[in-house]
Parts: structure tokens; sequence; C-alpha cells
């Protein structure tokens, strides 16, 4: 029986849990800003992708491990979120995708060449399976979320820093950019996937899409 939790500490053990196609592995990263990092691996063939090189790159390449690594997608640009990107990069030769409209940001930060930026809709292959993109414009403007659909369970979502459990992502103040992001997740991810969706964020712990919908309505009267 699976003990994931999905609640994770910098600097403590990293957790797993197996879907019919994918092994997802998570870890915390940086007691400050506390980072989650999450690992993909195809059941069927070892590939691996990482979803946010975000600090202690040896961390992160001990949890690759001698498979090495075939992707890294970096969810948005802000800094917390993509620190080990270059280490990784260098040591794996991984490809780097990112949301479209925050590429050129994650390159100029880190020096790495966005090798395939991401729009909504897009389709990252991982080894027999694969994610979905879906872009969620309004705590950065490229920010994108990655959707797994298990074929023999519930959707899988990875959203970055756009949906936590209790609430969207930081806008810092942005009236205009709240309205986008709360529009954009009320419409692309509550909209077109179940409750039983179960979704992972940047930061914290996980949350399940069905225990979020009620408070959509508090989210956008509170405006935050």
């Amino acid at each position: 029986m699976s003990t994931y939790s999905g609640s994770v500490t910098p600097g403590g053990p990293a957790q797993s849990r197996e879907l019919s196609a994918l092994t997802i592995t998570k870890v915390a990263v940086d007691e400050t800003m506390s980072n989650n990092c999450y690992l993909l691996r195809c059941r069927e063939t070892g590939e691996q992708l990482l979803i946010d090189a975000a600090d202690s790159p040896e961390t992160l390449l001990d949890l690759i491990g001698s498979d090495g690594l075939t992707t890294v997608v970096t969810t948005h640009q802000h800094w917390d979120h993509h620190r080990a990107l270059a280490a990784v990069v260098e040591a794996t030769g991984a490809e780097v995708l990112a949301g479209a409209a925050d590429a050129a940001a994650v390159t100029e930060q880190t020096g790495v060449k966005v090798d395939r930026p991401l729009e909504h809709g897009d389709r990252i292959v991982v080894g027999r399976t694969h994610l979905d993109v879906i872009a969620v414009a309004g705590h950065t403007p490229g920010s994108v979320c990655l959707l797994h659909h298990d074929p023999e369970g519930h959707p899988h979502l990875f959203t970055g820093d756009s949906l936590f459990p209790g609430g969207v992502g930081n806008t810092f103040g942005d009236k205009a950019a709240f309205a986008q992001l709360i529009d954009q997740v009320e419409e692309r991810i509550f909209g077109t996937l179940p409750d039983e969706t179960w979704f992972y964020p940047g930061h914290g712990d996980d949350g399940i899409l069905g225990e979020e919908r009620p408070k959509l309505a508090e989210w956008r009267e509170r405006g935050w």
C-alpha cells in the first residue's frame, strides 16, 4: 500500500507514488523557500522528466541517478524555481522547456537557453506517456501547468505557483493579473478537469480539485 502523502520538507526524504504509466517523486529543496521539485519517470522506458530544477542540484542529481534526464520543465520565470537549472542541464544534457512568454526571462536569469518554448495545448512526451500543457497567465505571463491523464486512474496536475490548496498564486497586488489568473484557473483547470484531479503545487502540500472547487467564489471575492 502506498504511503505517499505529498508532504515533504527540505532536507527530508523524497516521496514517490506509482501510477499506471508514471512514477512521481516529490522532493522539497531550500529551507527558506521550500520549493517542490517533481521527477517523473516513465514506467515502461525509464525516461525521466524534471519539473522545476529549483535549488540543491546535488539533491536533484542524486534523485535522477544514473538513468539520466531527458527533459527539464521550468513552470515559470521566478528565481526560486530555476536556481539549479544550469547545473542540472550541464550534468545531464536535458532539453529545457518553459512557457513561451517566460522563456526569455528564464534564459536571462540562468544563462540557459530554452530549447522549446511552450504554448497552451502543447504536448510533452515522457517515454511512452505524455503531459499536456495548460498555460495559466497571471502569476507570471508564461506560467504553465502540466497535466497527466492516468489511463487507469484520475488526472494528475502540476500547477507551479498558479494554484495551491487555499487559493491561486500571488499576483502582488496587481488586480488585472489576479483577474487573469483566477479566470484562467477557473476556465482551464476547474472548467475542464474532474473533482478527483490531484494537483501538485510549487510549494507545500498537494491538493484535490474537488476540495477547492467550492472556494472559487470566495477567492474571487477576496482578490487573492
